[in-house]
This record gives structure tokens, C-alpha cells and sequence, in this order.
């Protein structure tokens, strides 16, 4: 507690953004996970209106340099749970000092108070994700007394050989993403996630903040599928991280988002969907595709990705502990 207690403990600002930027590179430099943020990145984070930045978020300053940071926002809905999760990482020169368990006991004492707020009376569960490479954070949050309750996978396609072109069914046809169609696509995301674990529908303010409207959002490489009727069946949209380019020297398309509605999965929809994305994204230039996907998605998803060439790169654990 005493080393500790040798660091300035602060809550996060915009100001911070380009510290916390330098502190992440130092953490991805040791860990190589293939995540890597830019200063308006995380300004993104910081503008979520679910985050609380007084109360939910702290980070460690050993002079004028960030070596460990927090946060943890509410979620638009607490259906049937309320699921926080804390984000958050440890200078790789001062791991093994108490830094990351202060944070986790820092965030144990504040979800429910966050929580309290906006979810009264809820059940509620703090969630961390761990890479399974991150020993030393499985060990913290096992000594913690949380328990692994889901797996997940990062995958990834490299993008120098075309790939094949899948057919959509008769009546169906891809359209390109536009500002006219922010709605079709929250509500089909929204329709098609209601049997994912862990999610929740997206408020039209959490989807413009989380996906549509920040910084990585990249509207040329997303798509909608549509019945000859112009009903929305089908949706992809994509992020890019510049950060991650300047780190790798690699373009990666993230695919951030997709989803088929219930009643055409099954029928090539998203094989179709996600063929058209990649051969997008060839001709935008990008080298890489990624995704992430939980190991136990009951939609076949795994699949469908499998089959297109995605193969895992990264695996992790989510870890919870109920707090009420």
C-alpha cells in the first residue's frame, strides 16, 4: 500500500489523452496484443456521456507520466444484469507494486455507486477482460474472487489474396452505408445481438458515441443487406485505428459490428455480407481484416468467419464478480 501510495491518484481529463496514449503504446510495446490508441481515440472514450469522469475513472502519475489508469462506464440498459467492466492497464516497469489490485479495489468500491445512480435496485456485475498471454491479470483478479465466465477470440485475415465472391440470395443486395441509414443499421444491430451474451440495445446517443460518431468510424466500409422491399436484413460496419498503422505500419479494417436478423441466418446472408466487405477493403487499401467473437456465439458466427479465412489471434477471458 505504502508504493502505492507514492503515486499522484487523479481522475482522467481530456487533457490527459495524449499521456494516456504514451502510456498504452509502453503497455502494447510489452504485452503484443495488437491494441493500440491514438490520443483522439481515446478522447472518443472520455466523450461517452455513460462515463462518469470524476467517479469513474483514475489513473497513477509518477511525475508528468501516466504508468497505470481505470475506467469503467455504465451501459445503456441493465438487461437482466448490469454489466460494468473495467478497463484498465499498469506500466509495464511498474507492474507487481499493488497498482493494478489499488484499481481494482478502487473500481469494487465505485461501480455500485455508479450503478446506484443509474440502475437502482438492479443486480449488478463488474466485468474484467483479461488476455489469456496476461498472466499476472488473471492472477489479480482469481485473488479478487472473480470467476472466468466467458471466452472470446480476436481474429484476423490477411487481405493479400482476393477472396472469394459469395452470392447473396435472389432478392437481396448489399447497399453502401450512409447518413440516412444510422437508424436501419442501430435497429438491425440491435435485433440481431438480442440473443448475444452480454448485450444490450443501443440508445440512439450510445450509438452515435460508441460507434457511429467517433473517430475510427469509417462509413466507406461499412454496409447494409436489404430485401427487395428496402427492409434491412444484415449489417457490417468497420472502424480503423490509425494508431494501430502508425505502430505496424499495417492498415487494418476492424469490422466492429455484424449482424444478420434471426430469420435469415442460415441462408449465406452474412458469408455474402462479410466476402463483399473484405473485397471492400482490398480495394480501399487495407492490408488486414479483424474481428472480435465470442468463442460460444450460438449464431455460428465462429463459422461463418472461419470459412472467410479469419483465423485467432488473440484469445481472452471475461471475468465477473457479482456486487449486488
Amino acid at each position: 500500500m505504502l508504493q502505492v501510495m507514492t503515486f499522484d491518484w487523479t481522475p482522467l481529463t481530456k487533457n490527459d489523452t495524449g499521456k494516456w496514449a504514451e502510456l498504452l503504446a509502453e503497455v502494447e510495446r510489452a504485452d503484443r496484443v495488437g491494441e493500440n490508441y491514438g490520443a483522439d481515440d481515446l478522447a472518443d472514450d472520455l466523450d461517452n456521456p455513460l462515463l462518469d469522469l470524476a467517479e469513474g475513472t483514475l489513473a497513477a502519475w509518477d511525475g508528468d507520466r501516466m504508468v497505470a489508469f481505470g475506467v469503467t462506464a455504465c451501459r445503456p440498459a441493465a438487461d437482466p444484469v448490469h454489466q460494468m467492466t473495467l478497463w484498465g492497464a499498469v506500466h509495464p516497469d511498474h507492474r507487481r507494486r499493488g497498482l493494478g489490485g489499488h484499481l481494482l479495489d478502487w473500481a469494487v468500491r465505485n461501480t455500485p455507486v455508479l450503478h446506484g445512480r443509474r440502475f437502482p435496485g438492479r443486480p449488478l456485475e463488474l466485468h474484467v477482460h483479461a488476455f489469456d498471454s496476461n498472466e499476472g491479470a488473471a492472477a489479480l483478479v482469481a485473488g479478487a474472487g472473480m470467476t472466468p465466465v466467458r471466452w472470446f477470440y480476436g481474429m484476423t485475415r490477411d487481405l493479400g489474396t482476393e477472396p472469394p465472391a459469395i452470392g447473396l440470395p435472389d432478392g437481396l443486395t448489399v447497399v453502401a452505408y450512409g447518413e440516412d441509414l444510422t437508424e436501419a443499421a442501430r435497429e438491425v444491430r440491435n435485433a440481431s445481438f438480442t440473443d448475444h451474451w452480454g448485450s444490450v440495445p443501443h440508445t440512439p446517443e450510445s450509438w452515435k458515441n460508441a460507434i457511429v460518431g467517433v473517430q475510427a468510424f469509417r462509413p466507406e466500409g461499412s454496409f447494409l443487406v436489404q430485401d427487395g422491399s428496402g427492409g434491412n436484413v444484415a449489417v457490417l460496419l468497420t472502424h480503423y485505428f490509425e494508431a494501430d498503422t502508425e505502430a505496424t505500419g499495417v492498415r487494418e479494417a476492424w469490422i466492429q459490428i455484424i449482424g444478420t436478423l434471426r430469420e435469415w441466418r442460415g441462408k449465406g446472408v452474412a458469408s455474402a455480407l462479410l466476402a463483399h466487405a473484405l473485397a471492400e477493403f482490398r480495394a480501399q487499401g487495407y492490408q488486414k481484416a479483424g474481428l472480435g467473437v465470442d468463442a460460444d456465439n450460438p449464431t455460428g458466427a465462429l463459422g461463418v468467419y472461419t470459412r472467410a479465412g479469419f483465423e485467432v489471434e488473440h484469445r481472452t477471458t471475461t471475468y465477473a464478480l457479482p456486487l449486488g
